[in-house]
């Protein structure tokens, strides 16, 4: 079983940064495929960013790239999610995945809590 948790997120103005972060505790010791997922409200829950176990390879929604930057942190299972110029439809709670493999990162097999997000304009 692998737990996830996250932090970071609150507010900000449009155009602000945040840092979200999470690690992943348990499991067996392999190093994880980690991302990050989003659901802004009245919409479905969609894919945001992801990266590979060895953090050489990023995959991103095209409505963040170029804004959002995705990076394995310097403990083992851990990522963070570096968010510049945040846009009010940026606002969502994000929640933190593991996945089995970087083509299974849109289909995640273990969930944070969530964090919220909030962008005012």
């Amino acid at each position: 079983q692998v737990e996830l948790v996250e932090s970071g997120g609150g507010s900000v103005q449009a155009g602000g940064s945040l840092t979200l972060s999470c690690a992943a505790l348990g499991g067996t010791g392999t190093i994880y495929v980690m991302g990050w997922f989003r659901q802004i409200p009245g919409k479905e829950r969609e894919f945001a960013a992801g990266i590979n176990w060895r953090g050489d390879r990023t995959d991103y929604v095209d409505s963040v790239k170029g804004r959002f930057t995705i990076s394995r942190g310097k403990s083992k299972n851990t990522v963070i999610l570096e968010m510049n110029n945040l846009k009010p439809e940026d606002t969502a709670v994000y929640y933190c995945i593991v996945a089995d493999s970087f083509s299974k990162l849109k289909t995640p097999v273990y969930w944070g809590q969530g964090t919220q997000v909030t962008v005012s304009s």
